[in-house]
Parts: C-alpha cells; sequence; structure tokens
C-alpha cells in the first residue's frame, strides 16, 4: 500500500488555454471544470469558493497574476507593471484570512521587478515552481506528522485539508494519507464543516476516492465521539498562524481542540510556512472574514431557517497555541508551541 495510491486529486492545473480548476462547489455530485482566462476570473473563484484550501489559493493566485500579466503586456508593453497593480489588488481583496494567498502575490510582485520582454515565460516558470514546492512541501509533511502518531487507532479531522485544498496531497489529509499508507490509522472521522460542508462534500469524498475508510460525523458529534475512546489524534489544517503560535482556521477548530484537550486526544495543526505570519504576534491580530449570513439560514439554496431569524457567520476562528500539541510544517515539527520555538523553525 503506497501513498502514490492514495493520491490521485490535483484542484489546480494550468494549460494553454489558462487556468483549469476543478469547480469544488458541485462536489461530490458533479465532476465539474472551468477555465479561467483572466486575473478578474481567478479572483471570483477564490472568493466564491470553486476553489478554497489557504495553499491552493496561494497556487491559484500565482497563476492568476500569470493571466494578469499576459493580457497587460499584451495591452501595452510600456506599462504593464504599472497597470498589473489593479489586478494584483483585486486578487488580494478576494480572501482576506488567507495568508497564503499574500504570500504568493508577494513572492511573483518581487519576481515582475527584474523582468523585462514579455514576463508570461518568466512568471508561468515561478507560479509553476510555487506550484511544485507546495507539492513538495506538503509530501514533507506527511511523512513528519506520521511519525509524531505512535499509536494505531483513530483521527478526526475538520474542514478539507487535502489535495482539493493544495496544490496536492495535502496538509492535514497529507498527514492522513502517510500515515494511512503506514498503517498508523484505521480510520477517519470527518466533521461535516457547516455551513459550506467541506467535510461532507470534499473531504469524504477525497479519502473514498483514494480508498482510505471515512466516517462522517456532525461538527457536534466530535465531542462524544472522543469520549467513546479511540481516537487518537485531531488533524487539521490552518489558514494563518501567528508568530507565538496561534492558529486561525476554519470556524469550529477552536472548539475541536477544547473538546480534544479535555478527552486527552492530541491536537495536531499542518500547515506550510508560508502559512505562518511571523509578523503578526498573537491570533488576536489575525483578520476574520465574515461571510454571508445566508449561508448559516439557507443550506444547499433552501432556506433552513425561521423568516425573521438572523445569523451570524465567521468563516475561521483562532485557536489558543497552549491547545495545540504539534505544529507541522515542511521545516519541522514544533511540539507545544510558542514564540520562541516558532522562531527557531522559521529560522532552520
Amino acid at each position: 500500500m503506497t501513498e502514490t495510491r492514495h493520491d490521485s486529486i490535483r484542484a489546480v492545473e494550468w494549460t494553454e488555454q489558462g487556468l483549469k480548476l476543478l469547480d469544488q462547489r458541485a462536489l461530490p455530485l458533479r465532476h465539474e471544470q472551468i477555465v479561467l482566462e483572466d486575473a478578474a476570473g481567478v479572483a471570483l473563484a477564490i472568493r466564491d469558493m470553486v476553489v478554497r484550501g489557504a495553499p491552493a489559493i496561494g497556487v491559484t493566485a500565482a497563476y492568476g497574476v500569470v493571466l494578469a500579466a499576459r493580457a497587460r503586456y499584451a495591452r501595452s508593453a510600456a506599462t504593464w507593471k504599472q497597470d498589473i497593480e489593479q489586478d494584483m489588488q483585486r486578487l488580494a481583496d478576494s480572501r482576506p484570512t488567507a495568508v497564503n494567498l499574500f504570500w504568493a502575490l508577494e513572492r511573483m510582485r518581487s519576481f515582475i521587478k527584474e523582468l523585462s520582454g514579455d514576463p508570461v515565460p518568466a512568471l508561468l516558470g515561478e507560479a509553476r515552481k510555487i506550484h511544485e514546492e507546495d507539492i513538495a512541501a506538503n509530501r514533507r509533511m506527511g511523512e513528519l506528522g506520521a511519525a509524531c502518531i505512535q499509536t494505531r487507532g483513530l483521527v478526526l479531522t475538520h474542514c478539507n485539508t487535502g489535495s482539493l485544498a493544495t496544490g496536492g496531497y495535502g496538509t492535514a489529509l497529507g498527514v492522513i494519507r502517510s500515515a494511512y499508507a503506514a498503517g498508523k490509522i484505521e480510520r477517519v472521522f470527518a466533521d461535516e464543516t457547516r455551513p459550506w460542508l467541506q467535510g461532507a462534500r470534499l473531504t469524504a469524498w477525497e479519502l473514498v476516492q483514494d480508498e482510505i475508510p471515512v466516517t462522517l460525523i456532525a461538527d457536534g458529534a466530535a465531542a462524544h465521539l472522543m469520549k467513546q475512546g479511540g481516537v487518537t489524534w485531531a488533524i487539521v489544517g490552518s489558514d494563518r498562524i501567528a508568530a507565538n503560535g496561534d492558529v486561525a482556521n476554519k470556524i469550529g477548530t477552536y472548539s475541536l481542540a477544547v473538546a480534544a484537550r479535555y478527552h486527552g486526544v492530541k491536537f495536531m495543526v499542518v500547515a506550510p510556512t508560508s502559512t505562518v505570519d511571523m509578523k503578526i504576534k498573537t491570533g488576536a491580530e489575525i483578520h476574520i472574514e465574515n461571510r454571508s449570513p445566508e449561508e448559516v439560514l439557507s443550506l444547499g439554496g433552501q432556506r433552513v431557517a425561521a423568516i425573521g431569524a438572523q445569523a451570524w457567520n465567521p468563516s475561521f476562528d483562532v485557536t489558543p497555541a497552549d491547545l495545540v500539541d504539534v505544529i507541522v510544517t515542511e521545516k519541522g515539527v514544533v511540539t507545544a508551541p510558542n514564540t520562541e520555538k516558532m522562531a527557531a523553525m522559521m529560522r532552520g
């Protein structure tokens, strides 16, 4: 049983026609792909959750810069570097919490400064490099995270952190893929992850595709599951990690961490170093995206709440570092994270 067998999905792909994305809004019932030919379409796809997951958003944005450069250079070879800033801002505004988005845009912006002549081949090469580096980082994190799991048992995950959320293989789901291939995981329990149901629609779908046993649970069932015994780890991803190890991730992660600590279940966060924002001291400084109340009031386009009821819909929450047992990045494993340990890992 190999890791390759459990890694069959790619959500982001560059083609000669443009950027091809697997439309994650249609999964799991329909397998649809869309091709984007301009940066405005890429920004809209990010905002509307065609593509989601911090690493995948970063990769997608990098390719969006390529599309922007192709259009701007064709219009004006003399001013394209100035003109492209409008596209960069549009991409930056698409999802404010995912730090990988800004990391990828800044990397592409720095690359643009050194270019002359037709920028497209060089920018495409850099975007592909970002994509390839993400997959390599995910495989490395898979190895490191799997090594932390000593006892075969059940694991619990929240949201989607697999190939659909990254350039490929996955962060937390990459660890799960590696650990399952090594015989360390018996079964994965996936929170449904309201209100977008990424666990039900995406994580369960990915695991079924790759023949990894998965059982879906309601978000509110996680603590009760832990109480039954057998769950050894809760393994999640992150959209932004502060300098002290506080972790912003999909709403519901914080309550999962609280329940895990109470029940003696280890809590692992898996994310590339591009997700670590050393410029912010704690999670209190992380901007939390609030999305439309309709996402909570409705389900699949069908109203489920009483007419007149209001809804609060934060897309993320912040888990304090002292509830995190390990943070896994491609640079190493930080146990009981704090500011000093995070800084040492980032220097490594």
